[in-house]
């Protein structure tokens, strides 16, 4: 039941991201949806800089900093047609990290609106330490 739910959510995403992407904007997803989808499995990767994510991040998220994001693409391939949801502080760097995965050819990249400015206005959780190696 829960893969249907799953699979369905990645379809109204996957439309969803269609029609922004025809309008010219970055798809994206509001905290809730992308705390839901990362509980589901999705990737939630956060493009801040080391002492910002150490400073406050989204449990279970991995780091890798929008300027080394093209570099560690490979690293990411079997994500290439799967949710990978994207956050930074705000949603510009993680908006411009959606764009390039997109450019890449990961077709389920995701922008989380607001990025953790959002996250923590919303009472998600939030864990402080540098990333795990």
């Amino acid at each position: 039941m829960l893969s249907l739910k799953f699979f369905k959510s990645s379809v109204t995403l996957i439309a969803l991201s269609l029609s922004l992407t025809a309008f010219g904007k970055s798809p994206s997803v509001d905290v809730a949806q992308g705390a839901s989808m990362q509980s589901q499995g999705a990737l939630m990767i956060d493009v801040r800089e080391p002492s910002e994510y150490a400073a406050g991040h989204a449990p279970g998220t991995q780091l890798i900093p929008l300027g080394q994001l093209e570099s560690r693409l490979q690293e990411l391939a079997a994500h290439k047609d799967k949710p990978v949801v994207l956050i930074c502080r705000s949603g510009s760097r993680s908006g411009q990290a959606q764009e390039l995965m997109a450019k890449a050819g990961f077709t389920q990249a995701l922008n989380v609106e607001g990025g953790m400015n959002a996250w923590v206005k919303a009472g998600l959780p939030v864990l402080t330490g540098p990333a795990s190696k």
